[in-house]
This record gives structure tokens, sequence and C-alpha cells, in this order.
């Protein structure tokens, strides 16, 4: 019980966590992008269709995002201002996670329907991020390798 409780704790967390990061976004032209950050998304962007590109401060630090679509699937780079690539987001099929992270996230999903397992690179730990809509909300689950949950960012 007392788990079950910390596991929808951390939930809803990320839960909130993601809906309030989307609103501080700025949606910005590759004009308007620095040099070193328009060289950086040039070449991140290579044999993709750029959707989306967003200057946001995090941390007190400016940062600059880019979404994007690759061969029919999502991708999203987070670059700093001298155009240093922070982390990279990108879809993955659930099939493809190490057995212990899969498992962990159908638990965690448990009736909810698992929309999207997205591979997050750059930081300490290889983590995956998995959406869940139940109950006609959207919810993110942060886990790593090991099938551990990872606090929300």
């Amino acid at each position: 019980m007392k788990m079950c409780f910390k596991m929808i704790l951390g939930v809803i967390v990320i839960a909130i966590g993601f809906s309030s990061a989307r609103a501080s976004e700025k949606a910005i032209n590759m004009k308007d992008l620095p040099a070193a950050v328009r060289r950086t998304v040039q070449e991140q962007s290579q044999g993709a269709v750029i959707r989306r590109l967003s200057k946001e401060i995090e941390g007190g630090k400016t940062v600059y995002e880019v979404e994007m679509k690759v061969k029919g699937h999502g991708k999203d780079v987070t670059i700093d201002a001298s155009g240093e690539v922070i982390e990279v987001e990108e879809e993955v099929p659930l099939e493809s996670l190490p057995n212990a992270a899969r498992a962990a996230i159908e638990k965690a999903a448990g009736r909810g329907q698992i929309t999207k397992v997205e591979r997050v690179s750059g930081g300490k730990q290889a983590a995956y991020e998995a959406h869940v809509r139940r109950d006609g909300k959207t919810s993110e689950i942060k886990i790593g390798d090991d099938g551990r949950f990872l606090p929300a960012d």
C-alpha cells in the first residue's frame, strides 16, 4: 500500500511539473537564435522536420529547444546558449527498453494506456519517460534503465 501511494504521488508530481514547464516556453524563429545555437539546431535536425523552436529560462539560464519529427517519430533537443546539447529526448518503442524499465513502466501504468515512451540522454543516467493516459488525464513516469523511479526534472 505504501509503495502504491509513493508511485501515485510520483506520477502526480511529474505531471504537475510537465504542465507548468510548457507555460514558461516562448516560441522563437530560427533567425532569432544565437549563431552557435542555430548551428547546433541545423546539425541536430538534418533529415528531420522542425516542428517548433522555443526559448526558456531553466535554473536562471537560457536554453533553447528544438522539437522535430525524424523518420516518423518525435525528437526534442535542448541546447544551452553556447550551442552545447544538454539533453535529447527521442521516442522509442516500449519493446526496445531494458526489461526492468519496461516492466516498471507497465506496472506503474496499470490500467492506463502508454501513449508515448522517450529515451532521455544527457544526464547522469539514461532514463525513459512514459506518457500514460488514464481516466482522460495524461501523466508522465520517469524510470531508469534499472527500473527505478527517478525524480521529475
